[in-house]
C-alpha cells in the first residue's frame, strides 16, 4: 500500500488543519507505524485493496479528528483497530463483494525450486489449511487475524465487542482445529 501520493495527501491533510504539533507528530507516527497492519487487516476483511486503502484513510482521519476534538484514546492502536473493524464490516457489507478463496491460485504462489512431488504436498495441505480457515466461524478468524498484528486478548475483545475470555476460547478452538488439519 505504501504509495507516495497517499502520503502526501496524508500530509497536506495534517497540515491544513490547525492543531498542535505534538498532536500532528502522534498521528504521523500512529499512521506509519500501523498503516500496513490496518490495511492487511482490512483485506482480511473481505475488502478490495481500493476499498481497504480508502477505509485505511478514514481511520486515520477519525483518529486525527477524535483527538483534535480533546477526546482521550487510552490505547491508540486498539482504538485505531476498533474503528477500522466497524467501518471495514460497515463497506463490506454495503459493497456485498466478499472474495473467495480460489485454490488455484496456489499454484502460483509455491516455489519453483521444489521438486514437483514436494510441489504437490504443499499445494494440498495449503488447501486443506485454506479449507480449515473457510471452516472457522467469522469470531474465530476475526480473533485470529487481530491476534496475528499482535493485538492482546483485551483488545481484541475491545474491537469486537467481546470479553477477553471469550477472545480466548474462539482463538483455542480456531487454533485447535487449524493444529488438527496440520497433522491429517
Amino acid at each position: 500500500m505504501g504509495s507516495d501520493a497517499f502520503r502526501e495527501e496524508w500530509a497536506g491533510i495534517l497540515s491544513s488543519t490547525p492543531s498542535t504539533p505534538a498532536m500532528q507528530s502522534r498521528v504521523a507516527k500512529l499512521f506509519e507505524e500501523a498503516r500496513d497492519d490496518v490495511y492487511r487487516y482490512l483485506m482480511t476483511l473481505g475488502l478490495h485493496p481500493p476499498q481497504a486503502q480508502e477505509v485505511t484513510q478514514e481511520v486515520f482521519l477519525r483518529l486525527y479528528t477524535t483527538l483534535r476534538k480533546g477526546e482521550e484514546i487510552r490505547n491508540d492502536r486498539a482504538w485505531i483497530f476498533r474503528v477500522a473493524h466497524n467501518l471495514g464490516l460497515r463497506v463490506r457489507s454495503r459493497e456485498n463483494a466478499r472474495a473467495v478463496y480460489d485454490p488455484d491460485l496456489g499454484v502460483n504462489l509455491v516455489d519453483t525450486a521444489l521438486n514437483p512431488e514436494r510441489s504437490v504436498i504443499e499445494r494440498e495441505q495449503m488447501s486443506r489449511v485454506h479449507e480449515a480457515l473457510k471452516g472457522l466461524s467469522e469470531q474465530q478468524k476475526r480473533c485470529l487475524h487481530l491476534r496475528m498484528e499482535g493485538l492482546r486478548y483485551p483488545e481484541i475483545g475491545a474491537i469486537l465487542g467481546i470479553s477477553p475470555s471469550t477472545v480466548s476460547e474462539f482463538l483455542r478452538r480456531a487454533i485447535a482445529r487449524l493444529k488438527k488439519v496440520r497433522h491429517e
